[in-house]
């Protein structure tokens, strides 16, 4: 029977300075591309693009939510540079924990809202859509947000960074309730989604498929930008969210290879943050109107033809026509929406 794990051992200091500090630049890297990334992004969507005027709230949110957790990285470049899994002081803890939590659940919230929001577009076309009527009010993100605030309170815990949860020495009942809510919020804000994306996905790659007017090659590349959003998240999250249950299965049943495994689990926490890097390429420059704002105020003015011609040929949208019949064909500008 293995023995249990003593409650005041301290499992966030490194056990391998080497990874820790390799993955201390790969953040510094991450945070060096993503912090003018997203800046510049969120001047077209605020001056150029209007987001407000583009029915574009959602694609804005998840801009903000990229944004802020690209300014906790040099945090955690520096505590790992310095062989800690997080910061001893309790109140930066917190507020990293905070943070991260807050803006990657936001993240995956508004990802979320605008998958449905496609597959009302696409698949159910025609019929009342609850999310369109829903992003014309700003409001709609505000609660979004509110919601968000109290799933982050299982996870600011300095056990959570340091999984210094299951298969401590006498265990309360009150730190088993505290363990399982923090694992139940972590793994369903992941899962969940994806499942959900998932579904939205399959249906409109269907619903694609099976269309018969439009322009072929730009269907088949909907197709690819639609199904790209599920191969982000996979790539972002899914592994993550594994090696976390991994780390947690280890520290009960092996607790001579937890320092293993959480490594890796860190590691793949890293990796989640190029999501921040990501996004603005799969959400916002596939969709025409802000790529051109984009294009024209940050590139110069000899890539800037170069760019728009590419994009007039090799658009995904098709547009919505009225045939002879007086038959409604729908539209599918992927990203426009």
């Amino acid at each position: 029977m293995m023995d249990s794990i003593d409650i005041n051992v301290d499992h966030c200091n490194v056990s391998n300075n080497a990874t820790y500090i390799t993955l201390s630049w790969i953040v510094v890297g991450q945070f060096a591309l993503g912090l003018p990334l997203n800046l510049s992004v969120l001047y077209i969507f605020i001056f150029r693009f209007k987001f407000w005027k583009n029915k574009s709230i959602f694609l804005f949110n998840i801009v903000v939510a990229d944004f802020l957790l690209v300014a906790c990285l040099p945090a955690k470049a520096y505590h790992y540079q310095r062989g800690q899994r997080r910061s001893p002081n309790y109140i930066m803890c917190k507020t990293m924990l905070f943070m991260v939590f807050l803006n990657r659940g936001a993240s995956i919230a508004f990802l979320v809202m605008l998958s449905i929001d496609r597959y009302f577009n696409v698949v159910h076309l025609g019929r009342r859509n609850f999310v369109k009527v829903l992003k014309r009010s700003p409001l709609i993100s505000v609660v979004i947000w509110l919601f968000l605030l109290p799933l982050t309170i299982p996870t600011m815990l300095n056990t959570f960074e340091c999984c210094n949860s299951y298969g401590r020495v006498n265990n309360t009942f009150s730190q088993n309730v505290t363990d399982t809510s923090r694992e139940v919020v972590f793994f369903a804000e992941i899962l969940l989604p994806f499942i959900i994306l998932v579904f939205c996905t399959v249906r409109i790659v269907h619903r694609l498929r099976r269309k018969t007017v439009g322009d072929k090659s730009k269907l088949r590349r909907a197709s690819y930008v639609v199904t790209s959003v599920v191969v982000l998240f996979s790539v972002c999250f899914l592994p993550s969210t594994i090696a976390r249950a991994v780390l947690l299965a280890m520290r009960v049943v092996r607790p001579e290879v937890e320092n293993v495994a959480a490594q890796v689990y860190d590691s793949l926490m890293v990796l989640s943050y190029i999501d921040c890097l990501l996004d603005p390429l799969v959400y916002c420059f596939c969709h025409s109107g802000f790529k051109d704002a984009y294009v024209t105020t940050f590139c110069p003015v000899f890539l800037q033809k170069r760019l728009l011609k590419l994009e007039f040929s090799s658009g995904i949208g098709t547009t919505t026509t009225t045939n002879s019949s007086g038959a409604r064909t729908f539209s599918l500008q992927m990203l426009d929406k």
